[in-house]
């Protein structure tokens, strides 16, 4: 069963519910983070684990790093279709 307690530097796991954890997710964060057992619960049944990532970001994202590997086959693609496009797509 799903308990409300939030206790960092803890080694019990920690088992909470959707509820709390909108209102309490920084904690649930930092309570992972040390290496709590974080587990969020749906109706008493346990449903996600948040644990940390071990993916680390390089620096800030470069914008255009695509440039030149997209084709863009309609140059119109943005443009609503017409009556009769719809029309074909429909059939």
């Amino acid at each position: 069963m799903c308990g409300s307690r939030i206790l960092i530097d803890n080694n019990e796991a920690m088992k909470i519910s959707i509820t709390r954890a909108k209102k309490e997710l920084a904690k649930l964060i930092e309570a992972a983070l040390v290496g709590q057992s974080v587990t969020i619960c749906r109706r008493g049944v346990p449903v996600v684990d948040i644990v940390p990532t071990n993916t680390i970001l390089k620096g800030k994202q470069k914008f255009g790093t695509l440039k030149g590997r997209i084709v863009i086959y309609d140059e119109n693609w943005y443009k609503p279709m017409t009556e009769k496009e719809l029309g074909t797509l429909l059939k």
